[in-house]
């Protein structure tokens, strides 16, 4: 059986972190890593449904992994570099040795 890995921003720490939650947002933030775009674009790139798009992305946004653009529908979505620094602080690391 082999090991699956997941991004780090990816966990969450308010919420149970079942595989295929884990799954999909590492599926979002790699789409989203490659450029900031709209929940639409992220499905596309993705291959996951809207739905499930737009209810990991609001997880991600309430962590402030992710940050929300535009005032009007369709919503652009973007990284805000946060979630490893909080993940890596957590942990007791420093990015600089």
């Amino acid at each position: 059986m082999f090991k699956i890995s997941y991004d780090p921003d990816a966990y969450l720490v308010r919420k149970r972190n079942v595989r295929l939650g884990l799954a999909a947002r590492t599926k979002v933030l790699e789409s989203m890593r490659k450029q900031a775009s709209s929940t639409k674009e992220i499905g596309q790139a993705s291959g996951l449904k809207y739905s499930v798009i737009l209810y990991h992305l609001k997880l991600l946004e309430e962590t402030k992994v992710v940050q929300r653009k535009g005032a009007k529908r369709p919503y652009s979505w973007s990284l805000t570099g946060s979630g490893q620094k909080r993940l890596t602080e957590r942990q007791g690391l420093s990015l600089i040795r």
